[in-house]
């Protein structure tokens, strides 16, 4: 019952919170860039800022994909609906992303398109806070040969990623918050003794080695307290599966959701963060909590 309840879940596009990102490489971040973009809404956030737009390729920055942007006065919203063909300015920086100057160039159809497939086969368990932890083996970033269980005792954390995620609010708000979070920790007077971060990449054909060592040196990370994963394409995808990570190629990029994990000393699931809105203050007090064991 709990696998056919959740594929029933997924099947429901509302509940899909989708993000995107492009497998090519990025250019440098620069203060701010702009990009005049067409698409078509799919959805309308109930925040009343956050509409899911299908929308076309962005030249020199992202494929054609279907994802939520945010704008910062919801009257851009006002009056779309599901079908409206639009434009808009979206802007990115090197922290954020968002767009402006939305414009109806076209009002819904009475039909609309079919949103884009998303086909979940894998037959395996979802897991939620206060189940443990499953045994999984990984290659890191130095190429040595990781298990989760290795952590057990202490307290950890993980979330999936890949290393060419364009859009700063997704991968990159992961790994930025990851990396505040284990700067907050080292320096915390009485801090956990034993806790670790890891980010684990969904997407292992491009995602050697020796391309998570880069992308980790530039992230400043600790690899005594941080790692960063790659391995087999089926055991990352079930792991994922299991807290509800979805991801899929589309029109040449890698179209996922957002899921963070945060699991005790004894390695049960002590928190699943859903999205990008939790801060790495949030993440680091979960961290404190899970490695006394318990869920207070």
């Amino acid at each position: 019952m709990p696998i056919a309840r959740r594929a029933l879940g997924r099947c429901l596009w509302a509940l899909l919170i989708l993000t995107a990102c492009h497998k090519e490489s990025v250019p440098a971040p620069t203060p701010e860039q702009t990009f005049v973009v067409n698409g078509m809404v799919r959805e309308l956030e109930p925040d009343g800022k956050t509409v899911v737009i299908q929308h076309e390729a962005v030249s020199n920055y992202m494929a054609a994909m279907t994802m939520p942007f945010e704008v910062r006065d919801p009257k851009e919203l006002r009056g779309l609906k599901p079908g409206d063909a639009i434009s808009f300015r979206l802007i990115v920086t090197s922290k954020e992303g968002w767009i402006e100057g939305v414009t109806l160039r076209q009002k819904s159809p009475e039909t609309l398109p079919a949103p884009p497939a998303v086909q979940i086969s894998r037959a395996v368990e979802p897991l939620d806070e206060g189940d443990l932890l499953p045994e999984c083996h990984f290659t890191n970033e130095l190429g040595q040969a990781v298990s989760l269980g290795r952590y057990k005792g202490g307290a950890l954390a993980f979330t999936f990623f890949f290393t060419s995620c364009p859009f700063p609010d997704f991968c990159p708000r992961l790994t930025s918050n990851f990396a505040e979070a284990a700067a907050q920790l080292r320096q915390m007077p009485g801090a956990p003794a034993r806790w670790h971060l890891l980010s684990i990449s969904f997407d292992p054909k491009n995602d050697t080695p020796q391309r998570l060592l880069s992308y980790a040196r530039n992230a400043r990370y600790d690899p005594g307290h941080w790692s960063f994963l790659t391995g087999d394409p089926v055991q990352i995808s079930e792991l994922a599966d299991q807290f509800g990570e979805i991801f899929w190629t589309e029109n040449g990029g890698i179209s996922h959701n957002l899921r963070t994990v945060v699991v005790d000393a004894r390695g049960r699931v002590r928190k699943i963060y859903q999205g990008n809105k939790w801060t790495s203050a949030e993440l680091v007090r979960e961290m404190i909590q899970a490695e006394l064991g318990s869920k207070n």
